[in-house]
């Protein structure tokens, strides 16, 4: 019988045993083809939409980035005079110009003061209605805004906020609140990312974001025929004399493309760690079934080699049925992997972010990709059972009713599992005696990497002690049918350690990454404790400025007795050492900051640099360029003059809030920068009177009612800001993570269910000699759930050690509190017991319907 007549004999009589392995491997590739199908079509998504919107070369202000953003500090866009658009519109092979003004440093409220914001992360965009944009938005009711009182939205956001015709809409941005009602609503003719947008006319538009008429953020020009792009860049470059930014539509394309890009690579390449997590779980599924069905078909493959198989013909069989099952679990991968990427888009739109399924993207390489990866892991996972198949002698077959253990490479394994942990271990303590985190950092990834292969490898070893504490604690209550499910499990170590580690690997990551989130979140909650000396935090969860208009209504609060504003901009340091540091920054603050963050000082006093023309640095920047108290820095500020300042203070670099801010004073900046192009607030601190804070705190409440985007907060509710988004960011994870754990599931339910096919005989024995059916489920339960615990325990403490050993790295940083989760250390072993549970449902199951009989009867 030819090699590929066996496999498929075999294959397709074990297809049920083959079935779980499949799965894993579907849900790996799926994984991957989904993650690539998805950040294409998102790729995809913005590509169109950045090609629709831009016009054929535009002219930007002075400052506006490559990618089109106009936006400063002091949440003004930079403009340019509108005797711009006369000059462009002189120029050779312009067909039209036209201005344009518009400003995402804005928030829009409805009438009861709900901010109409995205809650995606994507742009709130306020602008005038031109010709450019009517390219993209079609008005569908009502009409384009024609004065002051008019404003128009873009349908998506109207549908969301159910939002009407003759709506009052308030626009609040750095020069004020600017009332309206809506004359229309627009719908995209592009695929919307999720970004909420508002047209007024062009005189509204200007007062109320930039605070005058007769000035543009941009200029959309038109080729005439017969120019391109380039030539129309050129002569309008020339018109202008180098004064603005002239850029085509593919370099703003690109530009846009280039920012989109960071952000999908990051998260492409996040998701595809994961997915190879899920892989390197699914490989001990498929080494772990492969092996098991070798050792089952032990008399059949000596029978095959005693009739004239050779050692390769037999290694080649079972390499065949890998390269089935792989095909097999890849293709039903790759189309899973499609849904998948249909799900998230559908996902992305429910939080806002519209992805259209006409967008779908799916390149050659993404199912090549899909399919190579697969079938490639899956026959390099059944390579060494087909190893171990063909090295059955026909006698040794034929003689017994199993393959027998290698003592001597079983000593072997024990020895480069014993070197490899240790190794680890030795690489995680030098991360964690390491003086620099960037250091420490190489160390604590060799000391992960080497210490979890060096459990891996050692599983068995551990498998034999681990599992006889673990029997004496939870299994000896169950009497005899316990002390069986225990002896099942001792029965062959390298197929408990294997399944255990596949459980291992995800739960390892998990309390990793628990330790480091909660010793985060302590050390956070420590510094603020110590350090923070106000009572309240004004600030904007989603990065807005705070305007002065806000600014003004926190400092009416009643029951307030001071609020401390606090700045940030660049500037360009010329140091004693002759040195310029170009966009260094700088933070300027009230003096009464000094007292709102006790930060560290070294030299000299803090309250010191608020005084005029005076200023502090940190102890590195001091050591690195000669400064010392009473030297003085030429701070050139951005938009702006220079200054002399002199340093007053040198705070400790050793801090985690405001680390390494230089700091002097709001009149200091005020000095040299002028009024209109003073940065606006990064944040307010506020100070309740003696006795007064449940009042200021209500009081500061209610002032800034009329401004959504910003939060008022005590330091109770910022540090349980502070924890949700490092739980926000630790679920995300977790969710991600799940997939192994599922995969990890999957290779429970496979071992035991070819365990109890490897002992139908046994079973069959045990049942004729009284042995219930309720006791044999229950064995078999049992016995999977001293796997899972054996595969948490080890997990659990290989992770706790990473996270421990990272938060020492963390401590280099000034996170110094080391906080061991206990409630969700516990939580997740305990969850092992029921995973364990779970997994032994169906074998279980098939077990007790075993007919006695047939069982005994079974070679």
């Amino acid at each position: 019988m030819s090699v590929m007549k066996t496999s498929l004999r075999n294959f397709f009589a074990h297809k049920g045993r083959m079935a779980l392995s499949a799965i894993a491997v579907m849900l790996s590739v799926a994984f991957v083809t989904g993650t690539l199908v998805f950040t294409d079509t998102m790729g995809t998504t913005f590509d169109k939409l950045f090609a629709a919107t831009s016009s054929d070369v535009t002219v930007s202000a002075k400052g506006a980035s490559d990618s089109g953003e106009t936006q400063s500090d002091n949440g003004k866009p930079p403009v340019m005079p509108a005797s711009v658009v006369d000059k462009v519109g002189g120029a050779d092979g312009v067909k039209s110009a036209e201005g344009t003004v518009f400003s995402t440093s804005v928030t829009v409220v409805d009438a009861d003061k709900d901010n109409l914001s995205p809650t995606s992360g994507a742009p709130t965009i306020v602008g005038n209605w031109n010709a450019n944009d009517a390219r993209t938005m079609k008005i569908s009711s009502g009409n384009a805004p024609r004065g002051p009182d008019q404003i128009m939205v873009d349908a998506d956001t109207a549908d969301k906020h159910d939002l009407k015709l003759g709506d009052p809409i308030g626009v609040i941005s750095a020069v004020g609140t600017h009332e309206a009602k809506i004359s229309g609503i627009a719908d995209f003719q592009v695929t919307n990312p999720g970004a909420a947008i508002f047209y007024l006319d062009t005189e509204t538009a200007q007062k109320t974001l930039v605070g005058e008429t007769g000035v543009y953020t941009n200029v959309n020009i038109t080729a005439a025929n017969g120019f391109t792009d380039a030539q129309v860049k050129k002569n309008v470059s020339a018109e202008l004399g180098g004064a603005y930014k002239v850029q085509t539509a593919k370099e703003i394309a690109d530009a846009n493309a280039k920012d989109v890009g960071e952000f999908m690579s990051v998260m492409k390449y996040a998701m595809l760690g994961f997915a190879g997590i899920a892989f390197l779980v699914g490989i001990f599924l498929i080494i772990n079934t492969f092996s098991m069905l070798v050792a089952q078909r032990t008399r059949e493959i000596g029978l095959m080699r005693a009739i004239g198989s050779s050692r390769g013909q037999v290694n080649r069989s079972v390499l065949v049925e890998a390269l089935l099952l792989g095909v097999f679990g890849s293709i039903l991968g790759v189309a899973g992997g499609v849904g998948l990427a249909i799900g998230l888009m559908k996902l992305m739109s429910a939080t806002g972010m519209n992805l259209s399924t006409d967008d779908l993207t799916i390149a050659w390489t993404t199912p090549a990709v899909g399919l190579l990866l697969g079938i490639v892991v899956t026959v390099l996972a059944a390579y060494v059972p087909a190893r171990r198949a063909g090295k059955v002698s026909p006698m040794a077959a034929l003689r017994d009713a199993g393959a027998p253990l290698d003592a001597k490479a079983g000593l072997v394994r024990a020895v480069i599992g014993l070197v490899l942990t240790g190794a680890g271990g030795y690489c995680l303590y030098l991360a964690s005696a390491a003086d620099k985190a960037s250091e420490g950092s190489m160390w604590l990834g060799g000391g992960v990497v080497l210490s979890l292969i060096g459990f891996v490898v050692i599983g068995p070893l551990l498998a034999g002690a681990v599992v006889r504490v673990l029997g004496a604690v939870v299994l000896r209550a169950f009497g005899p049918v316990g002390r069986m499910a225990e002896r099942n499990a001792l029965r062959n170590p390298r197929r408990t350690g294997a399944t255990g580690a596949a459980l291992m690997i995800g739960l390892a990551l998990v309390a990793c990454l628990s330790v480091v989130g909660s010793s985060m979140v302590a050390s956070a909650t420590e510094q603020l404790d110590k350090t923070v000396g106000t009572d309240f935090i004004i600030q904007s969860d989603t990065g807005q400025l705070i305007t002065p208009q806000a600014v003004k209504a926190a400092k009416s609060a009643e029951g307030v007795k001071n609020v401390t504003e606090y700045k940030w901009t660049q500037a360009d340091f010329t140091t004693p050492d002759g040195k310029t540091l170009e966009k260094t920054a700088i933070t300027a603050a009230d003096p009464s900051y000094a007292t709102d963050l006790a930060t560290e000082v070294v030299a000299g006093k803090l309250a010191d640099a608020y005084k005029p023309d005076s200023m502090s640095v940190h102890e590195k920047f001091a050591k690195d360029h000669d400064v010392t108290l009473g030297s003085k820095i030429a701070v050139a500020f951005q938009d702006g003059r220079t200054a002399d300042l002199t340093v007053r203070a040198i705070t400790s670099s050793d801090v985690v809030i405001d680390a390494g801010a230089m700091y002097t004073s709001i009149d200091t900046m005020a000095k040299y920068v002028p009024a209109d192009k003073m940065p606006l607030d990064q944040l307010l601190f506020a100070s309740a009177k003696e006795g007064q804070d449940a009042a200021a705190y209500k009081s500061l409440k209610a002032a800034l009612h009329d401004y959504p985007q910003y939060e008022v907060r005590d330091q109770t509710d910022y540090k349980e800001a502070l924890k949700g988004q490092i739980d926000q960011l630790l679920n995300m994870i977790y969710g991600l993570l799940a997939l192994a754990i599922i995969v990890a599931i999957l290779g429970v339910v496979n071992t035991l269910a070819l365990s109890v096919v490897e002992r139908t005989r046994e079973i069959g024995l045990m049942r004729a000699i009284g042995l219930s059916r309720r006791q044999l489920r229950r064995m078999i339960r049992l016995e999977s759930v001293v796997i899972a615990l054996f595969g948490a325990l080890l997990g659990l403490g290989l992770g706790m050690g990473w996270g421990a050993t990272a938060q020492q790295l963390l401590a280099l940083e000034g996170l110094k509190v080391l906080d061991i989760p206990w409630p969700t250390i516990i939580g997740v072993f305990i969850g092992s017991a029921f995973v364990g549970l779970f997994a032994a449902l169906v074998p279980a199951f098939r077990a007790g319907r075993m007919n006695v009989l047939n069982a005994i009867a079974t070679e």
